[in-house]
């Protein structure tokens, strides 16, 4: 088929839509490039803020689309991709904990979703062919609807800047709020936010104030430390200072009392999938304490060999969802192999929020295999120092033997 015949053949295209310059302009450019398809706009509420929704039904109307589907997966994101992925102990290159990667793939499918129940034969999203996203969303596509066509206009359109945007929309008598200049690129949703561009592309510059927006800066951070308690079952966040909360509800409380005290702040440089390398300046408050928490029921609770079991399954997850792999069989397995060390992490956490720090000052599980009588350093009458030797001597004995042939 022609690529002529093959656009001819798009009826109706569900495309992702923010509201922002990139999607304002899709709309219009597919019409005109797919033979007046129809475009049914698709936005996910994954906890960005009820800023960036507002409004966005008519302005998605007005740009000339059909229809306009807004699908609230906040609490579904939290429970279904969020707590899973953290209790493997996923953070991608030691530092990044995911944010944008573990939204894709509910996106993704919700998409697909919204294509199934109208009826539409393609998908489409605002992605460039310079980032991560575009793998992450197609992979997704491919997995779960292997027969939509996938539409990037960044990949087929020849306009390059905002500049060329706006002009295309002015062109057009299209309304935007969009300027010329936009600082900085970001992402939000309930896990965090992130920040590219602007002084950010040069990583000799410290990243200015007016980057962050979702904590206070450390040094302006209260000078007396904040104590919040956390309660867990199962890996699951289910109490935040003694207040039963859904998922979602958790994470709300804790990004805004961690990010009071600058709490979850990153800035890195990233190894993308697609081979560049690029900056990224990332907010993850609450997302910072409920690892914190994670990590310090798990001290109490996991076996030397179940940690370093526990640390290979995240090593891989972190890759696995950073690359847009999460409906695969390997992710299925990843998670399967960290439910049972999941199911283990029940108990209470306080944790010391101070200057961007949060640091888990008291620990209790009733599955704890830690013994005060066991460890202390002062008399005891359940450990036999003496068994300790035969011990280091089986323990060593290869050593022994190799040394020994050598001679």
């Amino acid at each position: 088929m022609s690529i002529e015949n093959n656009k001819a053949s798009v009826k109706k295209v569900v495309l992702a839509y923010s509201g922002g310059l990139d999607t304002s302009a899709i709309i219009p450019w597919l019409k005109e490039t797919y033979d007046n398809c129809e475009i049914v706009a698709f936005c996910a509420d994954v906890g960005q803020g009820e800023a960036e929704l507002e409004g966005l039904h008519e302005k998605a109307i007005a740009s000339g689309a059909s229809e306009c589907h807004i699908v609230d997966l906040k609490e579904e994101l939290v429970a279904d991709y969020i707590y899973p992925t953290i209790a493997t102990g996923a953070i991608y290159e030691g530092t990044y904990l995911l944010g944008t990667s573990m939204a894709r793939p509910i996106i993704a499918k919700a998409q697909v979703e919204v294509a199934r129940k109208v009826g539409a034969d393609a998908v489409c999203h605002g992605c460039t062919g310079k980032g991560n996203d575009q793998v992450r969303f197609e992979g997704c596509f491919a997995a779960l609807a292997p027969d939509l066509k996938v539409i990037a206009p960044w990949r087929e359109w020849s306009m390059v800047s905002r500049e060329d945007l706006l002009d295309y929309l002015a062109e057009r008598n299209i309304k935007t709020t969009a300027s010329a200049t936009k600082i900085y690129s970001r992402d939000a949703n309930a896990w965090h936010i992130s920040h590219e561009g602007g002084e950010l592309e040069d990583p000799w510059n410290e990243p200015s104030k007016e980057v962050w927006t979702m904590t206070v800066a450390p040094e302006d951070a209260p000078d007396e430390p904040e104590y919040v308690s956390v309660e867990m079952q199962a890996g699951r966040i289910t109490k935040v200072n003694g207040e039963e909360l859904t998922p979602y509800g958790a994470l709300m409380a804790l990004n805004e009392i961690a990010g009071a005290h600058g709490v979850g702040r990153i800035d890195i440089t990233e190894n993308r999938l697609v081979g560049m390398k690029s900056r990224g300046c990332y907010e993850t408050p609450g997302g910072t304490v409920m690892f914190a928490a994670l990590r310090a029921i798990e001290e109490l609770v996991l076996d030397k060999s179940s940690r370093e079991w526990r640390e290979q399954v995240g090593a891989k997850m972190a890759h696995l969802v950073y690359d847009g792999r999460w409906f695969t069989p390997l992710c299925e397995s990843l998670l399967g192999a960290s439910q049972p060390l999941a199911n283990l992490l029940n108990g209470e956490v306080v944790l010391k929020l101070y200057k961007g720090q949060a640091q888990a000052v008291k620990k209790r599980s009733p599955n704890s295999l830690y013994s005060e009588e066991f460890a202390t350093f002062g008399e005891d009458e359940v450990y036999n120092q003496k068994d300790a030797e035969g011990f280091i001597r089986l323990y060593s004995l290869a050593s022994r033997i190799r040394a020994l042939n050598v001679k």
